[in-house]
């Protein structure tokens, strides 16, 4: 604020009526500049999350993480301080299409940007099917949160991280229909 800036060079009084501001709002807001942003617990959570998450969660996400441990807030409130702080997620969600007819898709996307130099080798998502409905989806989830995140140089360095991907997507990734990681859905069925 201007008038705490200059405050030893003009009288409070005369900046307040210059500025048009009650010298009660001028001291009100001093005392607010000592006190730590009520936010600030919460989006270290968050960050938190996001380092998790590899800053893959959205609002809703982060808001099923924070109550998991036992923060509850509005999800409107996590989203006001994940702007706030910049805590956003990294991914721009496409639109998922329910693909339920079972068809063989080949990822061509892929095949470019990976099989430049191997053009007769197949690659773990160059088939875009696992079963009717379900593959469409998840190996869009894995190329808008892993792969196309990074730039990849090898194919080891792309399969190693898949690999730590399905580990953290099985173990780990919230599922926002169930509020449950899937390990924590299909243990759900054993018990």
């Amino acid at each position: 604020m201007v008038i705490y800036r200059h405050k030893d060079k003009y009288s409070i009084s005369e900046m307040c009526r210059f500025f048009e501001v009650l010298r009660s709002g001028y001291y009100d807001y001093v005392k607010r500049m000592d006190v730590p942003a009520c936010d600030l617990p919460v989006a270290e959570k968050i960050r938190e999350c996001q380092e998790h998450s590899h800053s893959t969660y959205g609002y809703r996400r982060v808001h099923i993480w924070l109550e998991r441990q036992g923060i509850h807030r509005n999800p409107k409130t996590v989203l006001r301080v994940m702007q706030k702080y910049n805590l956003l997620s990294e991914i721009r969600r496409k639109k998922y299409h329910n693909y339920t007819n079972g068809i063989y898709k080949y990822d061509n996307h892929l095949a470019r940007d990976f099989h430049a130099d191997r053009p007769n080798q197949k690659w773990v998502t160059d088939i875009s099917y696992i079963r009717t409905g379900q593959g469409f989806l998840y190996l869009s989830v894995l190329k808008t949160e892993c792969i196309y995140r990074t730039k990849l140089k090898t194919y080891e360095e792309a399969r190693l991280l898949i690999a730590e991907y399905i580990h953290f997507y099985n173990n780990e990734r919230i599922q926002f229909k169930t509020k449950l990681t899937p390990l924590e859905k299909r243990c759900q069925f054993v018990a």
